[in-house]
């Protein structure tokens, strides 16, 4: 059975990083963009982190440029503005592609595991988040809309 833990990504600094790593973690992935109405969201995930990053808990953003072109900068500036204007402390991936030919592996996986609504399997927007248990297994898919406040009570059941 195919875990999140098989999967290698890419770190905004450029290093590459084996999600074996985070073998018994309970991980947020969600793919950010940096001028989107769910922006804001960026301050709901530091808060998540926060909260349960000591008890086994990690996001893993991964900003996207597909939806309205709304994330179009360079992985240094993507961090500078989330540093910045939201006080980011968890580490950014790459940017990626999640939709169409040039989606990540990792993306592929989590559409399959998770889909959409009616069994649709692309990432619909920004701030689509994939909730993976500590076997590394997808738990949950929320459409962008759910507010990472939200997602409090199904984190702490998997903690």
């Amino acid at each position: 059975m195919t875990t999140i833990a098989d999967f290698d990504v890419v770190a905004s600094t450029g290093a590459r990083l084996s999600l074996a790593e985070k073998a018994g973690k309970v991980l947020l992935v969600v793919n950010t963009a940096s001028k989107c109405g769910f922006t804001p969201q960026y301050q709901g995930l530091e808060s998540l982190w926060r909260q349960f990053g000591s008890r086994g808990f990690e996001v893993l953003a991964f900003p996207c440029n597909q939806f309205g072109r709304q994330e179009p900068a360079s992985d240094e500036l993507i961090a500078t503005f989330c540093e910045v204007h939201f006080g980011l402390s968890f580490p950014l991936m790459a940017k990626v592609e999640v939709n169409g030919p040039g989606a990540i592996p990792l993306y592929e996986w989590l559409k399959e595991e998770a889909p959409g609504v009616m069994g649709t399997r692309a990432i619909k927007w920004n701030f689509t988040k994939f909730l993976i248990g500590r076997d590394g297994a997808v738990m949950r898919r929320y459409a962008p809309a759910v507010k990472p406040e939200k997602l409090v009570r199904d984190i702490e059941a998997l903690l």
